[in-house]
C-alpha cells in the first residue's frame, strides 16, 4: 500500500479540529509531525492521522466535565 500524504485542509477536514489546534498539538508533541514535501509545502502521513484518531477517545466514554453553579 502507498504512503498518502494529506495537506492542510485534508486534515482539517478529516479531524473536524482547526488548523491552529492542530499545530498547537504538534508542537506539543500530541499530534503528529508534518513531512517536508519541498520548500514551501509539507503534509501528513495518512497512516499516522489515522492512527491518532483511533487513539482518540470517544465521547460517549469520556466524562463530561459540567460546570459547578
Amino acid at each position: 500500500m502507498p504512503l498518502q500524504i494529506l495537506r492542510r485542509k485534508q486534515v482539517v477536514q478529516i479531524t473536524g479540529i482547526p488548523l491552529s489546534t492542530i499545530y498547537d498539538l504538534e508542537s506539543k508533541g500530541r499530534f503528529p509531525k508534518r513531512v517536508r514535501l519541498s520548500a514551501r509545502a509539507s503534509g501528513w502521513f495518512l497512516h499516522e492521522i489515522e492512527e491518532w484518531l483511533k487513539s482518540r477517545p470517544r465521547a460517549a466514554e469520556a466524562p463530561i466535565k459540567m460546570p459547578n453553579h
